[in-house]
């Protein structure tokens, strides 16, 4: 194994200070919030960007090799483990309302950062196994409905008003939290309902893909209660929730204020590197699988993460993925920071 694919195991050391988390108490419990929102920030101000891009033999050697592949399947019984290990532990004796919530909160992060992302990459692949896996860690954070809504929503609606997970200029994330999850659910229904059409089946059928996504919850979170007890049913959705806010906090980063002209015979102009926010902040890249690299991606949805190229022209966030998240949280400081961008993106447009 090459060093360059070394680095893609370092993630899995989420799942090291989760099984700390999930197996002490007090200040313990929330090692893996304080790696993630304080300790790779911080580091991120120090590192410095790296915009380096494979050359054209590394890339072809990279998209042969299986072994990127096997570490995005190996995240798949590690979340499911996780899940197990955080329930099973709710119901260890002397917990306090901190040790509870740090835990919840722990177990959130790995339903955003890797039941979704993961999911995510996984999502683009055209084996049915591997898109399978994907639905399997969507499951995690509830989010099913984001494995249609964005392959067939997203991507062609990106960077228009027609696409609710493309964050508005001036729109704070927390009025984009509510839209987001709102009409993106409204959208994978309609796109689910359109598919079992054209495929010749009935809306309310078991072909519909998105009734089958509500199916495998109740399964799901029926299981949680019957094995787990009611307590631990409500601190899973708490970090089902959580997985949600960090997705879609990421959507409102990636594209925020961005915009695609509409062309006069009505249709969008192509999705180009200038219409997503990258950061080459090399911690995040990592951590995320390359994700931050998101103008490459909607230029070329099909390209493996550990493919992705920088783009010169592509708008640059701040800082990486973790620390442009907490800038959002923000919205005077990010609005300062992000329409200066914006401003001047637009004018070296022009």
């Amino acid at each position: 194994m090459s060093i360059r694919m070394f680095k893609y195991l370092s993630p899995i050391s989420f799942y090291a200070a989760g099984w700390i988390s999930f197996h002490h108490q007090g200040f313990w419990v929330w090692l893996p919030m304080i790696y993630a929102w304080i300790l790779i920030p911080l580091l991120e101000l120090m590192i410095k960007p790296s915009n380096r891009n494979l050359d054209a033999a590394e890339t072809e050697m990279a998209k042969k090799s299986r072994v990127y592949d096997y570490l995005l399947y190996l995240v798949v019984p590690l979340q499911f483990g996780a899940l197990y290990v955080f329930l099973h532990s709710l119901s260890d004796t002397g917990l306090s309302f901190w040790d509870i919530t740090g835990r919840t909160l722990s177990m959130g992060l790995f339903c955003g950062t890797f039941g979704i992302n993961v999911a995510h990459e996984l999502g683009h692949r055209n084996k049915r196994y591997e898109q399978l896996m994907a639905k399997a860690l969507l499951a995690t954070s509830l989010y099913i409905h984001f494995f249609i809504e964005h392959n067939k929503g997203h991507h062609k609606n990106v960077s228009t008003p027609e696409d609710p997970s493309s964050a508005h200029y001036n729109e704070p994330v927390y009025t984009f939290w509510f839209r987001t999850i709102f009409y993106s659910y409204l959208s994978a229904w309609k796109i689910a309902a359109d598919d079992a059409v054209k495929k010749g089946y009935k809306v309310v059928s078991i072909h519909n893909e998105m009734l089958q996504a509500q199916l495998l919850q109740i399964l799901l979170i029926t299981a949680v209660v019957v094995i787990f007890g009611t307590m631990a049913t409500v601190c899973f959705l708490a970090a089902a929730g959580t997985g949600i806010l960090l997705l879609e906090t990421v959507n409102y980063i990636e594209h925020y204020g961005l915009s695609r002209k509409k062309m006069p015979n009505g249709q969008y102009e192509r999705a180009m590197p200038w219409h997503s926010w990258n950061s080459e902040h090399p911690l995040g890249r990592i951590m995320l699988f390359e994700l931050s690299r998101h103008s490459d991606h909607h230029y070329l949805a099909s390209k493996k993460y550990q493919t992705l190229h920088h783009h010169a022209n592509a708008p640059q966030l701040p800082t990486g993925y973790p620390g442009s998240m907490l800038l959002a949280l923000l919205p005077p400081v990010w609005f300062k920071v992000m329409n200066g961008k914006i401003e001047r993106l637009e004018a070296f447009k022009v």
